[in-house]
Order: C-alpha cells, then structure tokens, then sequence
C-alpha cells in the first residue's frame, strides 16, 4: 500500500478548493515594527505587516522584552515539565494572579494557548457537569467548536449573536438541567461584538452558567483592559472569562478566570492541562509585565483606536469594500478564494504589503476577504500607501469597488 498517495490527494484537494495556505517566511524587528523582513528565494525585502494579532505592538514593548531577557538569565529557558511534575515556576504563579485581578475573579489558570485553553477548558467544565446542554453561538471559534465535541454533551446551535432565538432554545430546555451559553465577546473575522449583558441576563433568568472568549478584545477594551465585558460593565456576570496572551499582550499562552472552586475542578481534572509542559518562566514574567502595563496606560488602547477609525475612513472613502465593524477590526470583502489569494499576494510581491488572505474555513464561502488589523504604530504615511495599494490591486483584478458590506445584507 502507497500511504503517502494518501497524504498527496489530500493536499490535491486543497488546491483544487483554492484552500492550499502558503506562509511568509517573515522576521519581525524590534523597535521597527509594523516593518519587517520577509525572506523571499531573491533574497530579503522589507514588507509592511498589516495583518498581526499582536495588536498592540506588545512583543516589541521594552518593559516585556525586558522582563523576557531577565527572567530567562535568572531562571533558564525551560518549565522543566509539566506542573504536575516539575511544579509551578514562580513568575507563573504571578501572572496567574495578574489575570485573576485583571478579570476581578477569584482565581486563573493558565494553559500553552488560547485554542487549548478553549478546547480542554469548555470539555472539562462540561464533563464535571452530568446531562449538560451547551448553547453555543453558531460563529464560535474552531477551539470552543472543539471544546464542545469533546465535552460528549448535547449541544444547541443558537444564530450569531440573536439573543431571541437564545432565549427560545433557553425557555425549552428543562429548568433542572445544568445549562453552559458558549460565545465570544469579539468576534475576529467580522470584528462584531456580543451583547453580554443580554446573554447574562437570559443566563441568569433561566439558570444558565456563562462562558466567554475575550481572545480578541483582553488588553483592547475596558479602563484595564479587561476586554469587552469590562468595558460592557459585566465583568461580575459572566462565570468563566477566557483569554490569550497571544495578541495584546504579545506573548504565548490561554487562559481561563472564574470562581476558585471551578477553576481548581478545572486544574484538577483537564487532561490538556495535566498533560502537558508548562510555559517557560521567561513567557510568564513577560506576559505578566504586558499585563501589569496595560492594566494602568490607556496610551495605546486609545491609539490604536485612532488608528483603526482612520484605516476605515480613508478605505471608505476610497470606494473599497470595507465591511462594517464597530472595533478594530478593518476586514475588506472580496467573495472569491482564488482572488482573495491572488489579491494578498499581488500586495506583497508588488506592493511590500502582507496580509494574509481569509478563506474558507475560517470564513463561510463566498465571503473571502482581507482581515486588516493597524497597530498603534501604523502612521498615517502607511495607511494612505495601502489605500493606494489596494486600489491598484483592485484595478488589477477588476475587483468591484463601493461593494455592498455583508454587515448590511
């Protein structure tokens, strides 16, 4: 049998969907960020990255770099294993209290990522849980998708963000029955948020616990940057916040704040958890310095703000087809795979711009489009060389422009 037939006609299928991904070779700078350098068969070129999660610029920031450099000379590199084993690093233990503070709960635990964070912590809840129903936002995140699989539980689909049709699902259910709503605050693709305060209002009328992903708002909204349900004053409402220190924060890592007990349920028997080796001491100390900053400077909140509101004006007023969003999330629609790849790339070889194109799965087909995320850094030079990139692209692909928004259909 010829096993490796099997591997070449799934990566067949990819390309023939238009779906096959190919990666920058990309270096990022410190201190030169949102420039960097991508490594190219020619040779190195500067580009222009507009498509970073790391939002902020907080992987480059002197007080994270700092502490990064620091506690990896005092401390080594590694976690020496897992927790279980090795026992806690100590600057671990304190971002573990950063988070917990942050989101004014009693307790966080911290896993190696936001997707694992997500798919160990929503399976074990639910396991802990006998004859559990999920409700789960039908835009949830792949990891919560797979939270959900795994948990083994009946789950309920409710329509994006359509608190009524929450609320049905909600009133059929037995009131005996322990009940998790499942959604994220910020939704990445589309840049819309969830009406929290709502959903917790359902949650508590009909005996429903809550979970909530602030992947793409923690560190972005709120006074502390605390993520959208800060900034929705609902903080003391939802049971389980989880969160990245991937984006904002410009580190690595997941984690999930709640009540002391479900967060030691959660330690105590999540296999994705338990299993793995902890995050390196040097990560710790740095996510908790990104954190500590964030929770007192407004500064960059506010200028990445800016810097979001004048990306879509000068977009808009360029007659390209920016999709509604009321956050920082800038996504531009192009409907096609094969375009949205041709497009991103037509950016970078001939323009030194990258941004990645988002095809399906990570968005329904047909609804293809650049994600386009500034930075505080981005100035105002940058921002009108994109709109003149993009227009030449758009003329290149014979793209329609002043194209009807999805947010508007």
């Amino acid at each position: 049998m010829k096993y490796d037939a099997f591997f070449a006609d799934a990566l067949g299928r990819l390309h023939d969907e238009r779906r096959y991904r190919v990666f920058a070779d990309l270096e990022r700078i410190a201190g030169r960020f949102p420039h960097a350098r991508w490594h190219t068969p020619e040779g190195p070129r500067d580009v222009v990255i507009w498509c970073s999660n790391d939002y902020l610029g907080m992987g480059q920031h002197p007080k994270v770099i700092g502490a990064m450099v620091e506690t990896a000379t005092r401390m080594g590199t590694g976690a020496g294993g897992t927790r279980n084993i090795a026992g806690t690093n100590h600057p671990l233990v304190d971002l573990e209290r950063e988070l917990a503070d942050l989101h004014r709960k009693e307790a966080a635990l911290v896993f190696t990522s936001g997707y694992v964070s997500n798919e160990t912590g929503i399976s074990t809840m639910v396991k802990l849980m006998p004859n559990c129903l999920i409700l789960s936002d039908a835009w949830n995140h792949n990891s919560m998708i797979e939270g959900v699989r795994q948990s083994g539980a009946e789950k309920q689909i409710f329509r994006h963000n359509d608190v009524e049709h929450l609320e049905e699902l909600l009133k059929a259910a037995d009131p005996r029955r322990p009940k998790l709503i499942v959604f994220e605050t910020l939704y990445s693709m589309d840049g819309d948020v969830a009406p929290v305060s709502r959903i917790c209002d359902l949650a508590k009328r009909y005996g429903a616990m809550t979970y909530a992903d602030e992947v793409h708002a923690v560190g972005m909204y709120g006074a502390r940057g605390g993520g959208m349900a800060e900034q929705q004053g609902t903080m003391d409402r939802v049971d389980v916040l989880e969160g990245t220190l991937a984006k904002a924060f410009g580190c690595l890592g997941g984690y999930i704040a709640g009540n002391s007990a479900l967060i030691d349920a959660v330690r105590s028997y999540a296999p994705g958890f338990i299993f793995t080796t902890a995050l390196p001491p040097a990560i710790c100390a740095a996510a908790a310095a990104a954190i500590r900053h964030l929770k007192v400077s407004s500064y960059e909140r506010e200028r990445h703000q800016d810097r979001a509101a004048r990306v879509k004006a000068i977009l808009t007023a360029a007659g390209l087809p920016v999709m509604s969003s009321d956050t920082h999330i800038v996504p531009v629609f192009v409907g096609d795979p094969e375009l949205c790849k041709q497009a991103s790339d037509m950016l970078l070889e001939q323009h030194n711009i990258y941004i990645q194109p988002i095809n399906y799965p990570t968005v329904a087909k047909g609804t293809e489009r650049l994600r386009i995320t500034p930075s505080p850094y981005h100035e105002d030079g940058l921002i009108d060389q994109l709109a003149e990139a993009l227009l030449q692209v758009w003329e290149r692909l014979d793209l329609p422009l002043r194209a009807k928004s999805l947010a508007a259909e």
